[in-house]
């Protein structure tokens, strides 16, 4: 006995001894052998952190483990992006196939798990795929059934997955959340049933439209696998998506051409509350206690051949019968609702697809809304067939649908609507042919919203369609204090509907009084978020969809306190930029003419203009326009009329003012009549109180003319010189639009204001000279207009005339010795004047002195006689005793 355990202890030992070690003994074989299937088999790189081989986990199986793996795509377009990932992908094998001999002999796998996958499907514009790895095999090959892996899979399942599938080529985005699918059945036979079942939550949007948003789906299917004739035969199996149930069976089949199929499916009964479950989530609200009455049916079958030339028929039927729902919180219900529609292909050719509304109506109290329609040829050109008529009261739409918060609306809509046209009609802009007939009439119209401060009201539009043509024949509104009347005509109403288009439009606006401010949104300030940061309001924007041209011709228009009468012009409406166009109107007792952009496409809003200002009342102007105010703010002491033509540019902030900052351009302004008011503007009365000799009140600034030049904050005046009471003045210099100024000002002063110093200086010259001589006086303006300094620098005056006059003592006297030369030669010789020497100008003898030296030496030799002595000859001597 003790021999027969000590063998079994022996044996159980060495067991254990294997189990333990195995791993370290087939780790190495297995990882390579898996490496060199991979690479041999697929355009990827797929990589693990780390691989796990245990004899204990699943016992008598093995289990290979590859922790935290990648798969890397090597495929242009899409290198260097993630296929996959996942934490674990799990392999369980038979122990015995460790321990197979030969390299040649594939390795059985019975069983995958794949937990925390993350798959990413992509397919982008051009159709390229990000999924076909799988390398191809040449034609002269033949695949060896004995190498690398087999799958006689028995069980597989995918847990806590996300998949991603991502069709840029149509602008579909499908998506598995937390999704979980498990499959039990025998690979090995060659028909063997799989057992499966399936939940999770499933998003679809489709054309920039949300239709699923994390739905529950949920699916229990035995399907049967004949592997020899690749059959695939759904038993049972019931599909529910929300509460929505759904039974299929049928089979699909890989023929040489494509797949077969033959399936069936229906709802064995739908309570009308699981169709709303099922809509977009856009238009979608809680559903908890919401009472409906009716079904909602759907039901088909798809059967045929799927091929490069073919598709299977259809024959799907969606259908409700007098249905109805009420929310439990609002008054009122929605009534009638039927649905009867098809979706039909009965030859197998994709063209041939068409979906039939044969009726889709409503009804809200007394009012009905019915639609009916068709869309033909849905694979290509698609032909669209709608009619829609009827009545509804927009006042009952909150009153049936629980909204986001008031809509504040009334009015009466009759529809009696039908139109036809093609996708390619749309695509190619050939509105021509877009046949729409009919009416829309919306009378009594209002609308109430926080971000309005008066409610928008149409007492009556009309829009009456015709082929290719949308016109607008009525619309007579209010708000606030405006009124306003319009006509137009839109170009593309069915595909700015259809297929996004940008509308397009031209319109006409008139009006007695149009107040902007009656459409301005309260100002909000920026509210804190939760983080306690500072969240800023949304930007004014111009939309991005509209393409129109609008004429407007406005008795009144005002904005902000200031008021255009005649208002006249266009404003053309396009990507997102508003141009101005020949805009006028009178302003402050003249006129403006303007033309211009502004534009909120980009990051920061932008305009340009070019504006006109004939003859504006100087102070009505500059006080209602900021942006004069703040290039001239010298001019609020000015009382008269101006003309200017600016040109500027800039930034705007979110609404829509300009960044005096960021303005550049320049200004030509013209004072057609001025008189000075000092008592408005410091600056004027202080440097009328340092220039004693000046008075800058009530003097007259008729006709003076400067030019502005502003860039990065600054206004720069170009050099400028006026009258003021006989006395010249020259400007220069700029100032900040923070007001910081640094001008320089020269006056042409009578050097008799400057004092008893210049007085002293003026004593030297004769009374004409002493009262006209004037001299420049440099006067500096420095600080900012509400607080600024005046420097007066009368010493460099004092200075330039003391020169000045020296000079002209030097000039004088010079004069003086020339007419007291002049009158002694005179006498002597018998002559008036000194004799000027003869000049030749095509004489090449020395030149003759200058008349400076003719009276030097001549006052010399007449000195030298009068003295008693005799003119040298060149060659006399000197000696040394001679007086």
């Amino acid at each position: 006995m003790k021999r027969i355990l000590k063998i079994i202890g022996i044996s159980l030992l060495v067991v254990i001894i294997l189990l333990v070690s195995a791993p370290f003994l087939f780790k190495g074989k297995l990882e390579n052998l898996l490496r060199q299937t991979i690479n041999n088999r697929l355009t990827a790189e797929v990589a693990w952190q780390d691989l796990d081989l245990s004899l204990f986990r699943s016992f008598p199986e093995a289990t290979l483990v590859l922790k935290d793996f990648t798969v890397i795509n090597r495929q242009a377009p899409y290198t260097g992006d993630t296929l996959a990932k996942g934490s674990a992908l799990q392999l369980d094998l038979g122990i015995k196939q460790l321990f197979k001999t030969s390299e040649d002999e594939p390795i059985a796998l019975d069983a995958i798990r794949i937990d925390d996958a993350v798959v990413w499907i992509k397919i982008d514009s051009s159709g390229a795929t990000n999924y076909d790895i799988v390398k191809e095999t040449p034609a002269s090959e033949t695949p060896s059934a004995n190498s690398g892996f087999t799958f006689d899979i028995a069980h597989y399942e995918l847990n806590n997955a996300n998949v991603t599938y991502e069709d840029r080529s149509n602008n579909t985005r499908f998506q598995l959340h937390d999704f979980n699918h498990e499959g039990n059945g025998d690979f090995s036979a060659d028909v063997a049933d799989l057992d499966t079942q399936t939940e999770g939550l499933v998003s679809l949007d489709y054309d920039g439209i949300n239709y699923l948003n994390k739905n529950k789906l949920a699916l229990e299917a035995v399907i049967e696998l004949n592997f020899p004739d690749q059959k695939y035969t759904f038993k049972e199996n019931e599909a529910r998506i929300n509460q929505l149930p759904l039974v299929f069976e049928g089979f699909v089949q890989n023929i040489p051409e494509g797949t077969l199929m033959d399936l069936s499916f229906e709802t064995p009964s739908s309570d009308f509350k699981n169709f709303l479950a099922i809509l977009p989530e856009v238009y979608l609200k809680n559903l908890d206690g919401v009472e409906t009455t009716g079904d909602f049916r759907v039901s088909g079958r798809i059967e045929g051949e799927a091929t490069e030339t073919t598709i299977p028929r259809l024959d799907i039927a969606i259908a409700s019968d007098n249905a109805s729902f009420n929310y439990p919180s609002l008054p009122k219900r929605v009534d009638n609702i039927t649905i009867d529609a098809l979706l039909k292909n009965e030859t197998g050719i994709a063209s041939d697809t068409y979906l039939l509304i044969n009726a889709l109506n409503f009804r809200i109290d007394d009012n009905t809304m019915r639609a009916q329609g068709s869309l033909r040829n849905l694979t290509e050109n698609i032909a669209v067939a709608l009619k829609l008529k009827g009545v509804l009261d927009l006042a009952d739409i909150e009153k049936v649908y629980p909204l986001d918060k008031e809509l504040n609306l009334n009015g009466l809509l009759k529809a009696d609507v039908s139109t036809r046209f093609t996708s390619n009609a749309i695509e190619q802009q050939r509105y021509q042919d877009i046949a729409s007939t009919g009416s829309l009439n919306l009378n009594n119209f209002s609308y109430a919203a926080t971000n309005l401060p008066n409610p928008i009201k149409i007492s009556q539009a009309q829009v009456n369609f015709s082929p290719g043509n949308i016109k607008l024949s009525q619309l007579e509104g209010s708000s606030g204090s405006t009124d306003f009347k319009a006509t137009g005509t839109i170009q593309n109403l069915i595909p700015f509907l259809m297929s996004r288009e940008d509308l397009k439009g031209q319109f006409d606006l008139q009006s007695n009084r149009f107040d902007l401010n009656d459409f301005k949104s309260p100002t909000i300030a920026d509210e804190p978020s939760t983080d306690g940061k500072a969240v800023a309001k949304e930007a004014i924007t111009i939309p991005d969809f509209l393409d129109a041209r609008l004429n407007f011709r406005l008795n009144q228009l005002v904005y902000d306190n200031i008021t255009l009468r005649n208002a006249t012009g266009a404003i053309t409406i396009a990507e997102e930029t508003a141009s101005l166009k020949e805009v006028r109107s009178d302003l402050f007792g003249g006129t403006i003419a303007l033309d211009g952009q502004v534009s909120t496409k980009g990051t920061q809003p932008t305009f340009n203009m070019a504006l006109n200002l004939n003859s504006l009342d100087i102070d009505q102007s500059f006080k209602g326009l900021d942006m004069l105010r703040q290039l001239a703010p010298v001019a609020k002491a000015l009382q008269g009329v101006l003309s200017t033509q600016l040109s500027v540019s800039g930034n705007l902030d979110q609404d829509l003012s300009p960044v005096l900052s960021s303005i550049a351009g320049n200004a030509l302004a013209e004072l057609l009549t001025a008189e000075v008011n000092t008592a408005e503007m410091p600056l004027l009365s202080l440097l009328d109180s340092k220039l004693d000799f000046v008075d800058l009140t009530g003097i007259n600034l008729d006709g003076l003319k400067t030019k502005l030049d502003f860039q990065d904050g600054l206004v720069t005046v170009r050099p400028f010189d006026f009258d003021v009471k006989g006395i010249g003045v020259k400007v220069s210099g700029n100032h900040s639009l923070q007001n910081q100024m640094d001008y320089r000002l020269q006056l042409d002063v009578p050097a008799r204001y400057l004092g008893k110093e210049a007085s002293q200086l003026l004593a030297k010259l004769s009374g004409d000279e002493m009262q006209n001589t004037t001299v420049a006086l440099p006067v500096q303006l420095t600080g900012n207009f509400g607080s600024p300094q005046v420097t007066v620098n009368t010493q460099a005056a004092i200075t330039e005339l003391s020169q000045r006059i020296v000079q002209r003592q030097k000039d004088n006297l010079k004069q003086q010795g020339k007419d007291k030369v002049n009158e002694v030669l005179g006498g002597l010789l018998g002559r008036d004047t000194i004799p000027t020497p003869a000049t030749d100008s095509s004489s090449t003898t020395t030149p003759q002195p200058t008349t400076d030296k003719v009276v030097k030496d001549a006052a010399k030799d007449i000195l030298s006689g009068l003295l008693g002595r005799k003119k040298k000859t060149a060659d006399t001597t000197k000696t040394n005793n001679e007086p």
